[in-house]
């Protein structure tokens, strides 16, 4: 599981490659079983000349130190750290590899900011990277780089659609293993199945009175009908 900070890494480092001009994607399997890099932009700088840049995501000196391959393969490669963790690991930074710090923004700030602000933090260029040539085939690369981008859009589809791609079965066998998960026979209201059972109770009680209600309004609009065609009949006998 992402942590917190990687995620707001993340976001932070999505934002500044849109700025850059970039097509970016997170967690893109490279070719020839070079690893999966964290982050990779693509920027079209003419018609026949493409850019392509990693970037490694690391929180602690032990994910830094981890033995996952880095995907350095990228015309420019690059870390992104917090400041305290580059200042450990400065020494071990390979020289063609380039560093940004991330920082986060000031929370009084932040709610004190008239709009909206698109990440948690900002990026700075604590070591710039050395252009190398790219380190696989290009044609390999942009395909694996076309397949993260469409799994992309396939999750945002889904979330979009939400439960309605789900059958009727998976659905109730989730609810079985959250109620499984923890049932609090104390407070009822907090477990997940029952607060569902009584939405449903209370939706099939209020279609039951509008259904009621309905036909007793039909009832007394008969009613008024068949007393009005009496009368007449009455004064004729009169």
């Amino acid at each position: 599981m992402k942590t917190k900070l990687t995620k707001d890494l993340e976001s932070t480092l999505y934002q500044y490659c849109l700025e850059q001009g970039s097509y970016v994607v997170e967690e893109v399997s490279m070719p020839d079983k070079k690893g999966i890099v964290d982050t990779l932009s693509y920027q079209q700088l003419t018609d026949k000349t493409i850019e392509w840049r990693c970037y490694e995501l690391k929180v602690t000196k032990a994910d830094f130190h981890s033995k996952a391959k880095l995907s350095f393969i990228g015309n420019y490669n690059y870390f992104v750290l917090t400041k305290k963790l580059y200042e450990e690991v400065q020494a071990e930074i390979p020289a063609h590899i380039g560093v940004l710090i991330y920082r986060a923004f000031d929370k009084k700030a932040v709610e004190a900011s008239p709009q909206t602000l698109r990440a948690p933090g900002f990026l700075t260029v604590a070591k710039k990277a050395q252009y190398q040539e790219l380190q696989v085939d290009e044609t390999q690369l942009t395909a694996h780089f076309v397949a993260s981008l469409f799994r992309e859009v396939d999750k945002a589809k889904r979330v979009e659609k939400g439960l309605q791609l789900y059958s009727d079965d998976q659905l109730f066998k989730e609810l079985q293993k959250r109620q499984k998960a923890g049932y609090d026979i104390y407070k009822p209201d907090h477990n997940l199945y029952d607060r569902f059972v009584d939405e449903i109770k209370d939706g099939a009680i209020t279609a039951l009175q509008e259904e009621l209600d309905a036909r007793n309004e039909e009832y007394q609009l008969l009613k008024l009908q068949l007393q009005q065609q009496k009368q007449p009949n009455m004064e004729d006998k009169l």
